[in-house]
């Protein structure tokens, strides 16, 4: 097959048919393409979901019809030639032969009449035919069924439709598991009391029922919604809710966020239930500024075995408190996600930082490789522009991407001071690209004392010294990114 690019059209192509070096490097790469040309949000579009390509393209409106260009869509499915003398147009799909006429609604396909429900138009060579006569359209050409959902614009060529189903295990705490027939991809964002899964690439379809309740006082209900070429799952819940994958990505875990942990009380439970610290950075309030720290791994995930007995749990938690101290110190107030040896998802150290709505969230780490300490920013996968309030959840970063360049420059000098060897850079480190606030993470080594200086407490003290003095240094661009 002989690919030609048209412009405005958006191909995604599986490699279990075809050998597409981007889709061979996974997900990100043909993600990156798909969106890098992708519509306006006013601009409507029709998508195509095939066993052989997955494509979108746009819909014109021409007095009064939407029309989509004949040639942009059937190329993806196979091979296609045309020739135009002005005011008639053929085409050649495979061993198809039909002929078009401008201003006519009668065509000819495979020899017999075929009547359109609204004029063929020819414009720069290019043959539009109504999107209204897809459905009965399309069988003429291809050796399959076809099954257009015409309000939705959203086109089902073969066998390829997806479907999902809703498992709830009450809890507590409550957990919705939405089944898929295949892997899916969406873009999930979150709003008060909603959950929104928005399927762009993926041929879902309606479940049995388009609303679901459940009997939950948490969870209370799913719907699902198609228009403009995109399908949507909305999960409604009376709690801030997070999505995670499993079952390779066949299997969404929607659950509710977990609290955000603070400090225990004086006296008190190490776990007792803090108050919420949203309250403690909101808007035109006069509290101090807050702090999320995040002592790496914990529970069963040990992180990097630094020597025999050693592991680096232990070192970010007791380097968490300390970096507490010394912002507390200096007028922050601090939500250490946790204060004991036990863990949490990735996901879920994301969504409490997000909830908290923090003005900096710091990530600790610990090696014994090299010496003095590293200082990382988010490195970005391509997800898109947000939306509104919606944003995309591997970037939820971006928009506080250059503030978090701020304070790390500010880390590395500050540290520096105190004769760190110190250098910053970018990586894929989860969960820093989930979180909407300015993010670090630091990576604290050696000193000249070896491995024995990861857990002297005086040399943690002196790393986070310099932290937290950095971030005093660039407060006001917090307060000014919050």
């Amino acid at each position: 097959m002989r690919w030609t690019k048209v412009p405005g059209t958006q191909y995604s192509v599986p490699s279990s048919r075809w050998k597409v070096g981007c889709w061979v490097l996974g997900t990100a790469c043909w993600v990156l393409l798909l969106l890098s040309a992708a519509p306006s949000a006013e601009e409507k579009h029709i998508s195509v979901y095939s066993p052989v390509a997955i494509y979108r393209l746009p819909v014109l409106e021409r007095a009064g019809h939407e029309y989509v260009g004949l040639l942009e869509l059937l190329e993806p499915l196979g091979r296609v030639r045309t020739q135009t003398d002005g005011r008639r147009w053929n085409l050649r799909y495979n061993a198809v032969d039909a002929e078009f006429a401008a201003g006519r609604t009668r065509a000819r396909i495979r020899g017999r009449n075929f009547d359109l429900s609204a004029p063929f138009l020819i414009e720069n060579s290019r043959g539009l035919v109504p999107v209204s006569s897809l459905s009965a359209l399309l069988p003429r050409f291809l050796e399959a069924s076809v099954n257009f959902h015409e309000s939705a614009r959203r086109l089902f060529v073969g066998d390829v439709r997806t479907q999902v189903g809703f498992q709830l295990d009450a809890g507590p705490p409550p957990r919705l598991a939405l089944n898929f027939t295949s892997p899916v991809n969406p873009t999930i964002s979150t709003e008060p009391g909603r959950l929104r899964m928005v399927f762009k690439r993926d041929p879902i379809v309606s479940p049995a029922s388009q609303s679901t309740s459940f009997d939950s006082k948490v969870i209370t209900q799913a719907s699902y919604s198609e228009s403009n070429g995109d399908a949507e799952l909305d999960v409604a819940a009376t709690q801030p809710l997070m999505a995670s994958f499993s079952n390779d990505r066949k299997t969404i875990i929607v659950s509710v966020v977990p609290p955000a942990p603070g400090p225990p009380s004086a006296g008190g439970p190490q776990n007792a239930a803090p108050a919420t610290p949203a309250a403690t950075n909101a808007p035109g309030s006069s509290h101090r500024p807050l702090a999320v720290v995040d002592p790496a791994h914990g529970g069963d995930e040990r992180g990097a075995a630094l020597t025999g007995t050693l592991a680096e749990k232990d070192v970010t938690l007791g380097f968490g408190r300390l970096l507490r101290h010394e912002l507390e110190v200096r007028g922050f107030a601090v939500v250490l996600l946790r204060d004991a040896d036990r863990g949490s998802t990735l996901d879920q150290r994301a969504a409490a930082a997000n909830v908290a709505r923090a003005g900096i969230y710091i990530s600790l780490h610990a090696t014994s490789q090299g010496s003095g300490a590293r200082v990382y920013t988010a490195l970005l996968p391509a997800e898109g522009p947000s939306k509104g309030a919606f944003h995309a959840w591997n970037a939820a970063q971006s928009p506080a991407l250059p503030v978090s360049r701020i304070v790390t420059a500010a880390i590395v000098a500050e540290m520096q001071k105190k004769e760190f060897l110190v250098r910053a850079s970018s990586a894929s480190l989860r969960p820093l690209n989930h979180v909407f606030m300015p993010a670090v993470a630091v990576e604290l080594a050696p000193g000249a004392g070896g491995v024995a200086d990861l857990t002297n407490a005086n040399y943690q003290q002196r790393a986070a010294a310099a932290i937290a003095d950095a971030v005093v240094s660039v407060r006001d661009r917090l307060g000014a990114q919050q």
